[in-house]
């Protein structure tokens, strides 16, 4: 299952909530996972952190039902759902996050893990293939070289090599995350939106930058674009409404 929450009324905590499954992902997590992202958007909630219940975030997927086309469409829907989130989530990581763990940690914005934590896609031992959209988002978003690693390689990371790399952001656990997503909820966030939305555009035909090009107008007609110029010059925080 997923556990929803509000450490913030402007931040939404989602724990995969199976530990003694060591928060394995079946199909009813995924599906519950997916649904509580499609709920997000602006003004309502402007972070999304993503975390597992200890002992791990997620130790994977779980292969009682993995197998089945069902279970690979979640999947594929609840990567899809992170990835094209309106606002950033944030992975928080602790302990174990491999195969189905990986993918969903690479599908967030950023990333924090505590030293604990471990990487990889074993799928090589498996005798499994990942699909060419987790092979492209995991080159975009961890480097070629990872990439080779974990797929070709079978290689497990642990947090301090991902954080040297830059695909980790941050050493920390989940109260961290939290701080983290209370600094970016106090950002504008009509300006995050529309960079996000550039980023992940980035990796696309050229064709498909207009959305990014529509929130990024948005965000310099917007109230808040003159709430960031009053309240720098008069030295004081901004209070941005997402307007």
């Amino acid at each position: 299952m997923v556990r929803v929450e509000r450490p913030q009324s402007e931040i939404l905590l989602l724990t995969i909530d199976r530990p003694e499954r060591r928060n394995a992902v079946n199909t009813e997590t995924l599906q519950q996972l997916a649904a509580a992202l499609a709920e997000v958007s602006l003004p309502e909630t402007r972070v999304v952190i993503l975390t597992g219940e200890p002992p791990a975030f997620c130790a994977g997927a779980d292969l009682s039902g993995a197998e089945s086309e069902v279970f690979h469409a979640a999947l594929g829907a609840a990567l899809r759902a992170l990835a094209e989130c309106e606002v950033p989530v944030i992975a928080a990581i602790d302990g174990p996050a491999l195969g189905a763990g990986t993918q969903l940690v690479m599908c967030c914005d950023l990333r924090i893990a505590t030293e604990r934590s471990t990487f990889g896609i074993p799928a090589a031992k498996l005798g499994l293939a990942v699909d060419q959209w987790t092979i492209d988002r995991m080159t975009r978003e961890f480097g070629w070289g990872i990439a080779r690693a974990m797929l070709v390689g079978a290689e497990v990371f642990d947090a301090d090599r991902l954080h040297r790399s830059g695909s980790v952001h941050r050493i920390g656990d989940v109260g961290d995350a939290i701080e983290w997503a209370r600094v970016l909820a106090s950002q504008a966030p009509l300006t995050v939106v529309a960079h996000k939305a550039a980023l992940d555009e980035s990796a696309r035909a050229p064709d498909a930058s207009a959305r990014s090009e529509d929130l990024r107008l948005r965000a310099w007609a917007s109230s808040d674009a003159e709430e960031g110029r009053l309240a720098f010059m008069e030295k004081r925080p901004p209070r941005f409404l997402a307007e």
